[in-house]
């Protein structure tokens, strides 16, 4: 019986410490899991409203804990990290440019990288524009990764898998979004699909009769409307002209074409001389259209020389304010000039697009 006794007393001794020990282990895991869930959704403390974080590719979730860490981002780089394997974002990070916002917790800013919402830059292609303007537009952005450098307009093309087409024209007009590191190839790809996707959807739903035998030649008629005018609701009116003047014949006689042939001449002013010599875009002195597009039309002036206006207006003139009077005949014509660009007083006229 002694012998039991002790064994009972040695037993004793060593599971009193012994559940101690279990106690204190499970009070370290609550509090342990406590902060874990703390940290999970305490906000951080950004240096600012805002900042901008990039994700190199191929960045490890280890990495990132350990970067955020030396940034004073995060505190516990170790909780990030059992974080980020629980919710399995460590398998699914996306690298790329994030602004990262006040209120963000390391559980939020995780979704954000897997979800990949990365910061996003535009840059506008303006209407009317030619393409040498939209050029200069996309090599001043401070964002796109340029790799154009003195590239011919052939080699630009040749870049873009388009060999032997004319550039002018063949990009549309907008706003596009892209995230840092795209290059300017691959911006000028996007705008050229664009405008070929928006020439085929509107060339599949022309209206019937029209003196189009190719898309490219609506394309070139709606870069000289977009040069005609900027008001939406005109551009039907001045398609309708220029295509009953292709229908019956006669010359387009439009000032854009001839300023587009003038290139680096053109000091902002028309001449008599400039109407009269000759070059392939010269509407004045040539039949038909012009060889290329003058510019880049946007998709409103596509639409509008697919689906013209009716009437029986040839002619159009400035009245001021970006409007036109619209004229069936040239002698009602040559009296809108007088009154509209000339000044001349107590000239009477029909309204617009009607017969006098």
């Amino acid at each position: 019986m002694s012998t039991d006794t002790e064994n009972n007393k040695t037993a004793g001794r060593w599971l009193q410490p012994l559940i101690l020990l279990v106690l204190l282990a499970v009070l370290v895991v609550i509090i342990l899991l406590g902060r874990y869930q703390q940290f999970g959704d305490a906000v951080l403390e950004l240096p600012g409203q805002e900042m901008l974080y990039t994700v190199p590719p191929g960045s490890s979730l280890n990495k990132l804990a350990y970067d955020l860490h030396a940034r004073n981002i995060i505190e516990y780089p170790r909780l990030f990290i059992l974080l980020g394997r629980e919710s399995d974002a460590s398998r699914r990070l996306q690298a790329g440019e994030y602004i990262l916002q006040q209120g963000l917790t390391p559980r939020t800013l995780l979704e954000q990288l897997v979800e990949g919402k990365v910061n996003q830059y535009e840059l506008t292609l303006i209407e009317g524009h030619t393409f040498r303007e939209m050029l200069a537009r996309i090599y001043a952005d401070p964002v796109l990764t340029h790799t154009l450098t003195d590239e011919t307009d052939v080699g630009i093309m040749e870049k873009l898998g388009q060999p032997g087409q004319h550039p002018e024209g063949r990009f549309l007009p907008d706003t596009y979004y892209f995230t840092r590191g795209m290059t300017d190839v691959d911006f000028l790809a996007r705008a050229w699909q664009a405008m070929n996707d928006q020439l085929t959807i509107e060339w599949e739903g022309r209206e019937e009769g029209l003196p189009f035998k190719t898309p490219d030649e609506a394309l070139i008629l709606a870069s000289i409307v977009e040069k005609e005018t900027g008001a939406v609701e005109e551009r039907p009116v001045i398609a309708g002209v220029f295509v009953r003047r292709l229908q019956k014949g006669m010359r387009l006689q439009t000032d854009p074409t001839v300023i587009y042939g003038m290139g680096e001449s053109f000091d902002g002013n028309i001449r008599k001389r400039d109407l009269l010599k000759d070059t392939p875009y010269n509407t004045y002195t040539r039949e038909g259209l012009p060889p290329t597009p003058i510019a880049m039309p946007g998709a409103d002036a596509i639409h509008a020389v697919l689906h013209p206006a009716g009437g029986k207006s040839l002619y159009f003139v400035a009245m001021g304010e970006g409007k036109h009077y619209f004229s069936n005949t040239l002698q009602q014509h040559n009296l809108a000039v007088d009154k509209f660009q000339k000044n001349k007083k107590g000239i009477q006229l029909p309204p617009s697009g009607q017969a006098q």
